[in-house]
């Protein structure tokens, strides 16, 4: 039986690891603002900061800085690198803040520099027990912040505040019990004055949910479950009590929306990932969107992309929220670019379902009904024997963040056409142990299939552009109203394309795979644009004589 708790208790203080700070005497504090929750709701207005993961609630993950444009692009330089110390690649994408930028490490540790040189102020290193069960790396995305705190998940399901100006520890949640295969990697999302987090772990066979947490003192405020339990209609779709063990984990950060006070959260895939026969039905809510009542932590609605998914396509894509012209009125939406091949258009204030299209190769569904339901093309359910479909179970894309520029109108993603052999077996449930119930395997070498960047015109769901990048790439994206789209590639490039036509106008090899997204930000006038790869974070930008204004 799975031993969550249930009664969350604050757990002593730890110490953490001192710092070296960037200047001469130990332990000087970084100095910014502190960050209101009215900052954060205005954070396009603070195009210099990049004060959350995607940048903004809305996760556009689009800057107004153009220092850096089309025109200037070519002159970038290297400023700093700052060297992690952890032999894992990075997925961080780090924070700054009035100069001071925030940077995650793996397996869960914080440090912070100064924006403008990569100096270190301080780290905080988090204690790991040696249990530890996780699927795929050690891995940490991102913090959050409010006020003078940063708030911080680890691989051992816990949330923990820390003083953003010395980096010491304020308080620790454990908020589910590693050894039953829970984790936590995801960068959490501020919202007024809670804490809102997802949980990882779902090749472990949990229960999903969402959290909501105290800023101040990390007590629960409420938790949404991805999957219904018994006194819920829903709970129907799941056969038995396969719920108990149904995944459907939220290990990606979502988004929100103020003016309708809801969250917006993705959810995975349902466990046993590849065998569907011992839970059978839809399996609510896993690969959904999930549209949770801020105030209360009740579902408003949800959206699920893959009913009862047997190819392990999470729905954990960040979800960007727009307002646009849709069919001749304003429109609240919602666009997504799903692991499972298709490109949806939602509005997220009904969740009612408005476009779906295919953005990269798929043979698995005819296409999608009125509802945005798929019509399934037969036999291709893992078997046995194995059975050959697109897109792989590394999707069409993956966690890696979109991107979307309200100058251009276009959504940007990375999409990869390939395909993989699908097996299913037996398998009972162990607790603690990956319950998958089948495996995959590639039939054809990696560069026999196709990876780009892809433009999608949001109203049609057309691919405008695409820049081809092989082999198959994980590098999440930056627009800008510079004109530029910024990704990387798994071979070690980072690279800057033009926003309107796709083409290539500056290029940089960083040496190892870029598996996170970039991020811009200014320091007393000049704009940097930093990205990690391998295990370090780079920074650059423009000559001297280049970065006159913003």
């Amino acid at each position: 039986m799975t031993r969550l708790l249930s009664v969350l208790t604050v757990l002593a203080l730890a110490v953490p690891t001192a710092a070296q700070p960037a200047g001469s005497s130990p332990g000087a504090a970084a100095a910014f603002t502190p960050v209101t929750w009215e900052r954060l709701l205005n954070a396009a207005n603070e195009p210099h900061n990049w004060l959350m993961y995607s940048g903004t609630l809305d996760s556009q993950r689009f800057s107004g800085l153009n220092q850096v444009n089309r025109d200037t692009v070519d002159e970038l330089e290297l400023k700093w690198a700052y060297q992690i110390p952890q032999l894992d690649r990075s997925e961080a994408v780090p924070l700054v803040v009035d100069g001071v930028m925030f940077i995650t490490e793996a397996p869960s540790n914080v440090v912070a520099v100064d924006a403008a040189t990569g100096r270190q102020y301080w780290r905080y290193d988090h204690p790991l027990p040696d249990d530890l069960r996780i699927c795929c790396g050690r891995n940490n995305r991102g913090v959050a912040i409010l006020g003078e705190h940063l708030y911080m998940s680890t691989l051992d399901a816990h949330l923990v505040a820390i003083d953003a100006r010395s980096g010491n520890l304020v308080w620790n949640r454990e908020v589910a019990d590693h050894r039953s295969g829970y984790s936590k990697t995801a960068a959490p999302l501020v919202v007024k004055d809670k804490v809102v987090t997802g949980i990882a772990g779902g090749e472990y066979g949990i229960r999903g949910f969402i959290d909501s947490y105290e800023a101040t003192t990390g007590e629960l405020d409420w938790r949404a479950n991805t999957i219904p339990g018994p006194d819920h209609p829903d709970n129907q779709t799941w056969a038995g009590d396969s719920w108990r063990t149904g995944g459907s984990a939220t290990w990606i950060t979502g988004s929100y929306d103020p003016d309708l006070d809801l969250v917006y959260w993705g959810t995975g895939n349902p466990g046993p990932d590849w065998n569907g026969d011992v839970r059978m039905g839809d399996n609510l809510y896993s690969d959904a969107a999930m549209a949770i009542n801020h105030g209360t932590g009740g579902l408003e609605w949800y959206f699920q992309f893959t009913p009862h998914d047997v190819h392990d396509w999470d729905a954990i894509q960040v979800p960007i929220l727009a307002d646009m012209d849709w069919e001749g009125k304003s429109r609240k939406v919602m666009m997504w670019a799903n692991r499972n091949a298709f490109f949806y258009v939602i509005d997220r204030e009904t969740g009612e379902f408005l476009l779906g299209n295919p953005f990269a190769r798929q043979t698995w569904a005819e296409g999608l009904d009125s509802n945005g339901r798929p019509i399934r093309v037969p036999n291709t359910a893992p078997n046995a024997e194995g059975v050959i479909v697109s897109p792989p179970v590394a999707g069409a894309t993956n966690w890696f963040s979109p991107a979307y520029s309200p100058d251009t109108g276009l959504f940007y993603v990375q999409a990869y056409d390939g395909e993989d052999r699908y097996f299913q077996r037996d398998e009972e449930y162990s607790e603690g142990d990956q319950f998958t119930g089948g495996g995959f395997e590639r039939p054809l070498p990696l560069d026999e299939y196709h990876s780009a960047v892809r433009a999608i015109e949001p109203t049609t769901g057309e691919i405008r552009w695409e820049y081809p990048l092989q082999p198959r790439s994980t590098g999440g994206m930056l627009a800008t109203a510079g004109g530029l789209v910024f990704t990387g590639s798994i071979d070690g490039y980072f690279l800057a394309l033009d926003a309107e036509t796709g083409k290539e106008l500056w290029h940089m090899n960083v040496g190892r795979l870029v598996h996170s997204a970039a991020i811009t930000y200014a320091v007393d006038g000049e704009q940097y644009v930093a990205i990690a790869a391998g295990n370090v974070l780079f920074a650059f930008g423009l000559p001297e004589q280049e970065t006159t204004g913003l």
